[in-house]
């Protein structure tokens, strides 16, 4: 008996060190002015499991899209992804994310203006942050526009979801948002911005 535990013992220490287990899902949270036309573009791609529409970096907790649209709790509309790292990686949701965006703007976006509108990069963890500058500094090298990227990269600090109404709203209402997102002039900036990259 003692030899059989033995030889187990021993298979077991010989046997290789499993991979530490990735985590199952992970977040990203993103500032792109109007969080309506946020969850879109990341709601189609493989690997997101939710958005969520919501406010970040303010100084109020629990606002309300009262507070926030009078621009005094000091958030940013937002939206934060969950999504599967074994089959989205985090790069790709930063690509979509700039052809989403005007980054060449503070405190606005298309047809939306002050610093509840701002866009910005919230980073959940060190790597995110590494990744999310890298980004920033590989399309200011190469965007197609002249205009210097003005979206920060910053740390994520406390999400609160929006109003159940804001929640997937271009589904709920698709005739008000595709209404809202012709008439703030979003599609036509993006395409001015990112030519044929726009969007997706």
């Amino acid at each position: 008996m003692r030899t059989l535990n033995t030889l187990a013992l021993l298979a077991a220490l010989a046997a290789p060190l499993a991979a530490p287990a990735q985590a199952a899902t992970e977040k990203a949270t993103f500032a792109g002015g109007c969080f309506w036309c946020m969850e879109p573009p990341y709601d189609a791609i493989p690997g997101v499991i939710s958005t969520i529409s919501g406010y970040i970096g303010g100084r109020t907790a629990n606002p309300t899209y009262e507070q926030v649209s009078a621009g005094t709790t000091g958030h940013t509309e937002a939206v934060q992804v969950t999504y599967d790292p074994a089959k989205v990686t985090y790069e790709k949701l930063l690509e979509v994310f700039w052809v989403n965006i005007d980054p060449t703007v503070r405190d606005r976006q298309f047809c939306d203006a002050g610093t509840q509108y701002r866009t910005g990069i919230y980073y959940h963890s060190e790597a995110q942050r590494k990744a999310a500058s890298a980004s920033k500094e590989a399309l200011e090298k190469s965007k197609p526009f002249r205009a210097p990227i003005v979206t920060p990269v910053e740390m994520a600090g406390t999400f609160y979801p929006a109003e159940d109404y804001h929640q997937d709203y271009y589904k709920k209402n698709p005739v008000r948002y595709k209404f809202y997102r012709n008439g703030c002039g979003r599609d036509a900036r993006l395409r001015e911005l990112w030519g044929d990259k726009a969007g997706k």
